[in-house]
């Protein structure tokens, strides 16, 4: 029986995950406004077989955001620019279906598409934080429920211009002074209740039809979005349990709204803490827990909540009950650490210092972790991870050094790539221009 080949990403977080991964010695200080580094992090994974690059992102700071969110490389720059600096990883990047338009996004992300030869990816998402309105002229934040209606039109509109021209309709032809085939240009004339947009798109499509869509939305109207319209899908991992639940519910889901599962790929969130022996392992997590303190983790979680203030709270009494603080920024997010503190009767300062540094099932000797990811994929829990270390220094050197060789031995991993696109990589089928599918129909 052939086995599945794991697949990975690898978040392009400045200097890691962590939120003062910034103070590490393995990494940059700037990293997160440091190109090089970018391009050596990207370089090295490319180099592994890795599937794609993820750049996240934000549209609000403030004095308590994570340092290295402070000053930051927007995702379409950075993606743009390592286009022609790699040639097989994919290129994925963060983009606000709340505070966007979508002929701006759509031309964008065509563009790096077209670059790319078919590697770009956007990661759709809605903005949790409140405080984005007041930098895009905008009276209020929208609510949860409402964000999402927005998103599902903005998607509709971004993919009906990324058919505005049939594949072959740019002919070229110089003797019979013949451009392109008038006949094989659509106007989109999309009329919703947020957007009005005429088309076509000024850019023809790439060699994968349309860039990937990716989502990580885990509250019901995130995932019944995601399950409709993502072709890739990012969770938070939690136990095996969990995972398998959640990947398990994603694929219903999908099924449901009238697809393929296996049209949509389900990516848990990979934060390893490896090492030769587990003595070393547990210094290492001893040596990232110490990059925070207690004042800097309850700034950290109050991010989750719409920057709520913990700091006006006992840490060593029980987490405190929030009411509905957070239900409008990090839903899902927050309702699993509500629901966890609740479960395990934690207090605030153990709320806080796990959310900085959460242990998780990947923490381990290199072979203990390579066991791990195999079991996940064997049982049904992921078809690939999109790995975040802690730190993008000596962490991610050893995942790529000692555990991916390990996948390799095991017949879970090819560092080779199997075709040219993203939309391949994944296993995922060339996106036909719809109107070309109404002629074949």
């Amino acid at each position: 029986m052939k086995r599945k080949k794991v697949q990975f990403g690898v978040m392009l977080h400045g200097p890691g995950g962590h939120m003062n991964a910034w103070r590490s010695a393995d990494v940059p200080s700037d990293a997160s406004t440091n190109f090089e580094h970018y391009l050596s992090v990207t370089k090295r994974a490319e180099a592994a077989g890795f599937s794609f690059v993820f750049v996240a992102d934000g549209l609000y700071i403030n004095e308590k955001s994570i340092p290295h969110f402070l000053s930051r490389f927007e995702p379409l720059t950075i993606l743009a620019a390592l286009a022609p600096m790699t040639s097989r990883i994919g290129l994925v990047g963060t983009i606000s279906t709340s505070y966007s338009e979508p002929f701006t996004v759509a031309r964008q992300l065509a563009s790096i598409d077209k670059m790319s030869g078919g590697r770009a990816g956007w990661n759709v998402v809605t903005s949790p934080l409140e405080g984005s309105a007041d930098n895009f002229s905008k009276d209020k934040h929208p609510e949860h429920s409402l964000r999402y209606d927005i998103a599902e039109e903005h998607l509709e509109v971004v993919q009906g211009l990324w058919d505005s021209w049939e594949d072959d309709a740019f002919v070229r032809d110089a003797g019979n002074n013949q451009y392109f085939d008038k006949d094989k240009m659509h106007e989109l004339n999309y009329e919703g209740d947020f957007f009005q947009v005429k088309g076509p798109l000024n850019i023809d499509r790439s060699n994968q039809g349309q860039p990937i869509i990716f989502q990580a939305g885990a509250s019901k109207k995130g995932s019944g979005f995601a399950a409709k319209h993502a072709d890739a899908v990012f969770t938070n991992g939690g136990t095996l349990k969990q995972a398998k639940d959640a990947y398990k519910d994603m694929k219903q889901k999908a099924v449901e709204a009238g697809r393929n599962g296996d049209d949509i790929k389900i990516f848990p969130v990979l934060s390893p803490i490896v090492g030769k022996t587990r003595e070393a392992v547990r210094e290492r997590y001893k040596e990232i827990q110490n990059l925070v303190t207690v004042e800097e983790a309850l700034a950290y979680l109050g991010r989750y909540f719409d920057h709520h203030d913990f700091s006006q709270y006992d840490l060593d009494a029980p987490f405190p009950e929030l009411g509905d603080i957070g239900k409008n920024s990090f839903q899902s997010t927050t309702d699993e650490i509500k629901r966890r503190a609740k479960e395990d009767d934690l207090t605030l300062r153990e709320v806080a210092l796990q959310e900085t540094t959460r242990e998780t099932p990947f923490m381990g000797t290199y072979e203990e972790v390579a066991e791990t990811i195999i079991t996940w994929i064997d049982e049904g829990a992921a078809d690939g991870f999109v790995l975040t270390p802690h730190v993008l220094g000596e962490l991610y050197d050893d995942f790529l050094n000692e555990v991916i060789p390990i996948l390799v031995e095991k017949g879970y991993y090819d560092t080779a790539y199997e075709t040219d696109t993203l939309r391949g990589e994944l296993g995922l089928k060339f996106k036909e221009n719809r109107y070309t599918q109404k002629i074949r129909v």
